[in-house]
């Protein structure tokens, strides 16, 4: 996907997902899947106790390949992505660990946000076709997790929900 094509489609994306968009993108019926991060939810480690934060995932009409996502964090240590800052969606339900399926942008200041296409390179680590779909139509099976270098295994973390779970 081109990056000019692609910017402009997480724009319009982001904009739906926060109800900003206009009454003709109207009737879009996508998967919006929320998750509250916090550092309490960590698994098998301690996360920051401090830190707290919100996560929505959602696709595209008519590209079941692409996922969407906003990621925002605060009360954790922020650093550059090159610096240890990095987020992930992991396949495992609430109480378990699991395996990066998905590679977030880090929230270097707070906030992140992209769209990820299956097939573009060093995004989804399984190469699993589907594995968007998967995610949209499962959200319970995959949560999120942000890392930085105060708390390498994950400072927060969330699991995926759908709209009425929260």
């Amino acid at each position: 996907m081109h990056n000019l094509t692609k910017k402009a489609l997480l724009a319009t994306a982001v904009a739906t997902s926060l109800g900003l968009a206009s009454a003709a993108q109207a009737g879009h019926t996508n998967h919006v899947l929320d998750a509250k991060l916090s550092g309490s939810e960590m698994v098998g480690s301690m996360g920051d106790s401090d830190g707290k934060g919100y996560a929505h995932v959602f696709g595209i009409d008519g590209d079941p390949t692409t996922l969407c996502y906003v990621v925002q964090v605060h009360n954790i240590q922020t650093v550059p992505v090159k610096e240890g800052m990095a987020a992930h969606i992991h396949e495992a339900g609430k109480g378990m660990n699991g395996a990066p399926v998905a590679v977030l942008a880090g929230p270097e200041d707070g906030d992140a946000a992209d769209c990820l296409t299956e097939g573009e390179k060093g995004k989804f680590p399984t190469g699993e076709a589907g594995i968007v779909q998967r995610i949209l139509e499962n959200p319970s099976d995959f949560y999120i997790n942000v890392h930085n270098p105060e708390f390498p295994k994950g400072a927060v973390r969330g699991q995926l929900m759908g709209p009425h779970s929260m």
